[in-house]
């Protein structure tokens, strides 16, 4: 019979809270006192600057920022506001290895400002000036055109000096738009190189979307599994939480790659999710109960445990070929009489005790 400890577990699994998101954002108590200073300068860029830097790209909007979802009209009305002369919010910007300067926050606002500039639309739904309905920037008094250009914007550098998991949390705290960003959207920006781009075109490769049952992974859930895969296969002695904060390191430190690296890398996902797919068949992944009908679709703290254990055991050569039907009845016993397996798959999850009990118990089932 079931302990009360255990049906708590199994409720964890089955309706799960916010433990990851609360791991993402205490990753700033991961680092030490002294690298948590937030390193910034200021300053008050012209519309005009602003333009040209946009167009030779030393501030550019990075990939996951590149969503523009404002109306014209919504642009418009920014515009007056720069001829009004109202203040319009500080844009916040990421000072990159290479000098240039990735807009954070302000998107929405930078990139009306360059599709007026270059006359993309009429100004509409104007309420101080509606004089000058219907005007795109060529068409406006030249007085208007040179009071737009040289309008100010205040512009807050986080600095690259600033410890990345610091700027993690920046990124966290400014992503307030109607539809949040996710950790991976947010990690795709700061850590954009070889390692990102590799991710996204293995998780396309494998379709390990579908296997997840995601039909249009918009917010990059297959990406940032495959990314937490090979941060925890390549570095599972060394795992220490925050899970997103070791997720962060792993992806700062393999921004550029090699072609072998690359190779490798791909390798490793491609046939450790192969031999899970062969052990587990289509319940891999996935809670279940000992007629196969399926309680949870997706775990990620299972997808650890049979993506490691596997993984390991492939490379030890202790892998069995075990038909799929035995596997999955292994796994129904595992969960159901394993308090210790159920609790390592529910609760605090991002541990490093808890990581490894999982990790181990999967390796002692699939070796009995």
């Amino acid at each position: 019979m079931a302990t009360q400890a255990s049906t708590k577990a199994l409720a964890d699994i089955l309706f799960p809270g916010s433990l990851e998101q609360q791991d993402f954002a205490d990753g700033i108590l991961s680092i030490p006192l002294e690298q948590r200073k937030l390193h910034t300068e200021t300053y008050d860029f012209t519309v005009d600057t602003i333009a040209e830097r946009l167009k030779d790209e030393t501030i550019f909007v990075p990939e996951y920022q590149r969503r523009y979802v404002w109306t014209d009209a919504q642009a418009s009305r920014l515009i007056e506001s720069l001829i009004i002369q109202c203040p319009i919010p500080v844009i916040y910007l990421n000072q990159e290895s290479d000098e240039r300067l990735a807009v954070i926050d302000g998107n929405q606002r930078l990139t009306s400002i360059r599709r007026y500039l270059n006359n993309e639309f009429p100004l509409k739904g104007l309420t101080a000036y509606p004089e000058l309905e219907g005007n795109r920037f060529h068409t406006l008094d030249p007085r208007f055109q040179r009071h737009v250009i040289n309008r100010t914007l205040r512009c807050i550098v986080i600095l690259k000096d600033t410890h990345p998991q610091v700027k993690f949390d920046v990124f966290e705290r400014l992503n307030t738009g109607a539809v949040r960003l996710t950790p991976q959207e947010l990690r795709h920006g700061l850590y954009y190189g070889d390692l990102v781009n590799l991710a996204t075109k293995v998780a396309n490769d494998t379709k390990f979307a579908a296997l997840l049952d995601i039909k249009v992974d918009k917010r990059m859930k297959a990406e940032e599994l495959v990314l937490r895969f090979w941060a925890l296969s390549e570095r599972f002695t060394e795992y220490r939480k925050p899970l997103a904060g070791f997720i962060n390191k792993f992806a700062e430190a393999h921004r550029s790659l090699s072609a072998d690296e690359k190779a490798k890398l791909t390798q490793s996902f491609s046939s450790t999710l192969a031999s899970v797919q062969h052990i587990f068949a289509d319940l891999a992944f996935k809670i279940f109960d000992e007629r196969r009908v399926v309680e949870s679709r997706f775990n990620s703290a299972l997808f650890d445990a049979q993506m490691l254990s596997i993984y390991q055991l492939r490379r030890e050569g202790k892998l069995k070929n075990i038909p799929a039907p035995d596997a999955q009845d292994r796994l129904v016993k595992l969960i159901r009489k394993s308090d210790v397996f159920l609790k390592a798959i529910s609760v605090a999850t991002s541990d490093e005790n808890q990581l490894k009990v999982r990790v181990n118990e999967m390796k002692s089932m699939l070796k009995a």
